[in-house]
Formats: C-alpha cells, structure tokens, sequence
C-alpha cells in the first residue's frame, strides 16, 4: 500500500463514498430517462457522443473511444442504431475514404428531449456536486 492511501481520513473516505452514490444517481437517472424514451442507455449515450462530436466527424472509431467500446462493439450498436432509423453512415465530404455517423431527424428529436431534461437535472445537483468536489480539497 503506498504512502497516500495511508493519509486518508474517515471524511476522505466519506466524501469518496458520497461522490460515486451522487454519480451513481445521476447515472441511474440517466438510463431510466433513456428507457422512457424507447432507447437504451448506450443508444441514447452513442447519440449524445456523435452530437457531441462537435465540428469533428463522428466515426465508428470515434465513437468506440467516447464510449470506451472495442470498434467492433461500437460498430455493432452504428448497426442497431441504422436499423431502428436514428443513425445513417455516410461518405465523409473531407475525405471519401471515411464513413462518418449522422443523426437522422428522429434522433436529433429524442436526444434534444434527452439532453433538457440531463441538464436540468444537472442543474439541480451542481450545488451538491461543488459541495462535494470542495471536500476534496
């Protein structure tokens, strides 16, 4: 065990063990908003990353790293998100050799419903999550 485990105190201890039931919650309620909506969590997770790519082109690689799949993995969850209609590949204008991931319309739809109701949530646990992140020092 290395030295600064050993300096840990019982309000370190608690203050880690608060922080992961807070984001333990926020993921909780994360997938529970998903499932409402019809899509599981890593579907709306694989949605909000290739919307989220910001000005970058989303590939099947991109989005494997965002989510920290193995590419086949990633690749399979493109397929399954193509067939229910919420996802189309297409040949990247920048360089024809690369497939990019675009969100269809219904997509864009459900993560925008998605997405006002995570920031709100956010929003209403920023106090507890500064709070918590203070006493880390």
């Amino acid at each position: 065990m290395n030295q600064q485990s050993n300096s840990l105190t019982d309000s370190d201890y608690a203050a880690l063990s608060d922080f992961r039931t807070a984001l333990r919650g926020f993921l909780a309620f994360s997938e529970a908003k998903a499932i409402e909506v019809g899509l599981a969590p890593q579907q709306h997770q694989a949605l909000l990353a290739i919307r989220g790519a910001a000005g970058k082109e989303a590939s099947v690689g991109y989005l494997a790293e965002r989510l920290i799949l193995k590419p086949h993995s990633a690749s399979e969850l493109v397929s399954r998100l193509e067939a229910i209609g919420l996802v189309r590949r297409e040949t990247s204008k920048q360089d024809r050799r690369r497939t990019i991931l675009v969100l269809t319309e219904r997509a864009e739809i459900l993560l925008a419903e998605l997405s006002a109701t995570h920031r709100a949530e956010i929003r209403r646990l920023t106090p507890l999550l500064i709070d918590l992140l203070d006493r880390f020092g």
